[in-house]
């Protein structure tokens, strides 16, 4: 295969040398225009007259005067349930094969999300430019010889005899071209298991026979991965095992407060490159190696975006979008402030609130970060606290106190007659929780100005309990929710809430 990583290295100086900039607002409507003309004769498409759209001479003016907003709740009432049950030209022309089941972090129960042939189609096509955007890492041509190691979900889908239903990674894997096989791992056999323990282990018994170059996965299991395998060969780094280890692709969490733990299982330090990777499409990667850069958005496959403003006249308290809300295309968006996405696909999503929340970091490049989740924030009086404030102000206050936490949440809570913050975080070394609480309150007053002010008046205080990091696993594991995709949620409320508070009371000092 040495023919191959030479010539997939050739491809990729080439490719990399090709300018790529585009118009972004030409693109969109290009892409807005293909979705819109294949869907027409669905019964979505019929139903808000598609067709009539396509005539209009602003489409997407149109488009969003027609077609209204949807949640995961509302289009699956109106009219994914239906592809579920084996209806054709729902949404998309064709019979839906395959349903992705959401990680469910906000919510107790699975989503079905529809994976079309376009869609999957659209995967492929992403995953190279990503390879191909690689030029860029200055990689001798020996690396793309090396494996490509995926933790994801099984490649055993469920068939109930009309869909195969699983972790979009597992449909994806089950999807790879034919030439990939050769590099892709853990391989076929061990790809099928769907008991996290079992697929881990075989792994570990396995990683002594591959050489990797480049792994894949949510943070806190590739972690987990890495601690298993050193510790099963007795070995100081995972260079000892995998010496041409180089780039660590990841997504779903931010990155930052994990890094001083991966960084410490390796013997140099790898390339993190972030990824912006969902059950309803591949949205963004970063293409050059700089943790400081955002990702930058696929604008040309498969995939239209809306950016709804992510504040108090759009969405409520609880995080939930209003009925009408004033949605922007790439043209108007800004630098900096937060926008919840809505995406229109070709997997059949119309104007569908995805639950995250972006901002861009640069307008040229349409790159961009995540900063958390529409009900993954906290404003109990106007302190407007995102993830990306909490992660931000956790690995802070760990690089400070030299300690690793990698795993946090936050809820917040009623303190007499105004407001509290509790967060619950996860290290394994003794740790006063005074000092973190007070470390962490004056990173995000640093951070946040809105939660600066409110910590003078509503938000009177704020309480750490420190967990051992298993406390974060294992309830999990109560859920089902052990390994591939699954991640622990920043913010809690509700039932989720009162279930974890319950859950932790083994855990307390």
């Amino acid at each position: 295969m040495a023919i191959l990583g030479s010539t997939i290295k050739r491809i990729i100086d080439i490719r990399g040398k090709i300018p790529h900039w585009r118009d972004p607002h030409k693109q969109q409507v290009k892409q807005l225009r293909k979705l819109l003309t294949k869907a027409q004769n669905t019964a979505f498409g019929q139903h808000f007259h598609f067709d009539k759209i396509l005539m209009e001479k602003d489409t997407i003016k149109a488009f969003q005067s027609t077609v209204k907003t949807y949640d995961y709740s509302s289009i699956y009432k109106e009219w994914w349930y239906r592809s579920l049950k084996g209806e054709h030209y729902v949404c998309w022309p064709e019979h839906i094969k395959y349903f992705a089941l959401s990680s469910g972090t906000s919510e107790a129960s699975s989503k079905y999300i529809p994976v079309t042939k376009d869609m999957l189609r659209a995967f492929k096509k992403g995953s190279v430019r990503q390879i191909v955007a690689m030029a860029h890492y200055d990689l001798p041509k020996e690396h793309f010889q090396k494996g490509f190691l995926a933790l994801g979900g099984s490649t055993a889908l469920d068939f109930n005899g009309t869909y195969y239903a699983g972790d979009m990674s597992g449909i994806t894997a089950a999807n790879i071209p034919v030439w990939f096989d050769y590099f892709y791992k853990p391989g076929k056999k061990i790809s099928k298991y769907k008991d996290w323990e079992t697929k881990i282990s075989e792994i570990v018994k396995s990683a002594k026979d591959w050489d990797i170059g480049i792994i894949v996965g949510v943070p806190a299991w590739i972690q987990i991965l890495l601690e298993r395998i050193i510790e099963h060969y007795k070995i100081k780094t995972i260079h000892d095992i995998w010496p041409n280890l180089r780039i660590y692709v990841h997504a779903g969490v931010a990155i930052g407060p994990y890094m001083n733990s991966i960084n410490k299982l390796t013997k140099f330090p790898l390339i993190f490159s972030d990824t912006y990777l969902a059950s309803e499409g591949l949205i963004a990667f970063q293409e050059k190696p700089n943790p400081l850069q955002g990702m930058r958005m696929q604008l040309d496959n498969g995939l239209f975006y809306e950016f709804v403003p992510f504040n108090e006249i759009n969405f409520d308290s609880d995080g939930n979008m209003k009925e009408k809300v004033e949605a922007l295309t790439i043209k108007d968006v800004e630098l900096g402030k937060e926008y919840a996405l809505l995406l229109s696909t070709c997997a059949g999503a119309w104007r569908y609130l995805i639950g995250d929340v972006i901002k861009f970091t640069s307008l040229e490049n349409s790159e961009i970060v995540i900063t958390g989740r529409t009900k993954h924030f906290l404003s109990l009086c106007g302190e407007h606290l995102s993830v990306d404030n909490m992660s931000k102000a956790i690995s802070l206050t760990a690089n400070e106190l030299k300690i690793e936490i990698n795993e946090f949440v936050v809820a917040g809570i009623p303190h007499g007659t105004l407001f509290a913050h509790h967060w619950y975080v996860g290290c394994n070394v003794a740790t006063d929780e005074e000092v973190l609480k007070l470390k962490i309150d004056t990173h995000l007053k640093e951070i946040n100005d809105d939660y600066r002010v409110e910590r003078t008046s509503a938000l009177k205080d704020i309480f750490v309990t420190v967990l051992p990091d298993e406390a974060f696993i294992d309830f999990l594991a109560s859920k089902g929710k052990l390994g591939s995709a699954n991640k622990f949620p920043r913010v809690m409320k509700g039932k989720q809430l009162e279930e974890w508070q319950a859950f932790i009371k083994k855990y307390k000092k």
